[in-house]
């Protein structure tokens, strides 16, 4: 068990501070080393051993679900960067911890911590469905591929329970309408009753996200995702149920899991899959002192190592949102792991015919009070 008085020191952009750890017996099973709070807060909080052992009497992290009846569930964004304008995200949090989730920092919003408030305190939208089918409805809605999952993964632990994210995908079968899911969880393949016929006619594209094959590896940045077997399986049964799966080899960490880009692929084209992606490590706002802190519990002879190699590739910096930039970095590292997965990709033969998804079998539900058509 780790020492409660124990802080983490770890490299800021302007200077060097410290941050109490939360004890390894409260966090296990959790990605996050701290839970401090979000950016936009007032006051800052910390722990402090007060010479009684009264941090040992804390309990652990447990995942705590609310509920949150949204008003819209369609997500709109315009960026350069992504190849989909809109998007449904059925939970915010997620339970899986990936310590570098770009997600985080959505948490600060909610006055909540992007740390271990962002794995274990989670907010389900019961009624999802039901506002997307008014949302298709809408007289000036125009189709396009949606995208499910892109903030948090729609296929997290607490679906097998809640099935939000099945519930959407009715919808979206029933009326015919493009999508594309990203996840890194085995639970995808219970839905293959509704994807199958779904990708039989054009309408579906699964991406599966594989950190690592190296199981400790994945284990302590991924704590509550699924092994990278398990992945590489899931990739292996949407193919044969006819489902085009792209494998996201992401994120890329330099000098923690940038030498397994070729055996990444190369297991990707085994499982079946046809198309391949990757992204480099991203670190804005408050997952750059996330990451470092990972760092210093889990890898510290490669902290001061990793971090140069990834400002090297972001200008400086431990993050670039310059758009064009944010998801390949820049300089001459960047350029050599993008180098690298287009020659492997090339001589897999991965990424050579990737078609659109269909559009035009839309047909939006009928609106309330719409007497229907007779023919």
């Amino acid at each position: 068990m780790a020492n409660p008085a124990r802080t983490l020191s770890y490299e800021t952009e302007k200077t060097t501070e410290t941050r109490p750890g939360v004890t390894a017996e409260r966090r296990r099973g959790r990605g996050a080393v701290t839970n401090s709070v979000g950016r936009f807060e007032p006051y800052s909080r910390s722990l402090e051993d007060d010479g009684w052992d009264s941090l040992g009497d804390l309990p652990p992290f447990k995942t705590d679900i609310s509920f949150e009846a949204v008003r819209k569930i369609i997500t709109r964004n315009q960026s350069p960067d992504i190849s989909f304008d809109r998007s449904i995200n059925p939970y915010r949090g997620c339970e899986h911890g990936c310590v570098y989730c770009f997600a985080r920092p959505t948490h600060s919003y909610l006055g909540l911590s992007p740390g271990l408030d962002f794995e274990t305190r989670l907010t389900v939208k019961p009624n999802a469905a039901e506002l997307l089918e008014k949302e298709l409805a809408h007289p000036g809605y125009q189709v396009r591929t949606m995208a499910l999952g892109t903030n948090t993964d729609p296929y997290q632990p607490i679906e097998r329970e809640h099935r939000i994210t099945r519930s959407v995908l009715e919808v979206l079968a029933k009326t015919k309408h493009p999508v594309g899911i990203v996840t890194k969880s085995a639970l995808v393949t219970r839905d293959i009753d509704i994807l199958a016929p779904m990708a039989a006619e054009g309408l579906v594209r699964v991406a599966v996200s594989i950190t690592s094959l190296d199981a400790d590896l994945a284990r302590t940045l991924e704590p509550r995702a699924p092994t990278p077997s398990r992945r590489l399986e899931t990739v292996r049964q949407l193919t044969e149920a006819g489902i085009p799966t792209t494998v996201m080899t992401a994120p890329i960490i330099p000098a923690l899991n940038d030498e397994e880009i070729e055996r990444l692929l190369d297991a990707a084209k085994g499982a079946g899959a046809t198309s391949a992606g990757y992204v480099l490590l991203r670190l804005p706002y408050e997952i750059k002192d996330l990451f470092q802190e990972w760092l210093a519990e889990h890898r510290p002879d490669r902290l001061n190592h990793v971090m140069s190699l990834v400002k090297s590739t972001r200008g400086g910096k431990a993050y670039q949102a310059e758009w064009g930039k944010r998801m390949i970095g820049d300089g001459v590292y960047a350029w050599t792991i993008g180098r690298r997965f287009e020659l492997a990709t090339k001589r897999l033969g991965l990424n050579q015919n990737r078609t659109s998804l269909r559009k035009d079998l839309f047909t939006p539900p009928a609106r309330k009070g719409e007497q229907l058509a007779l023919f």
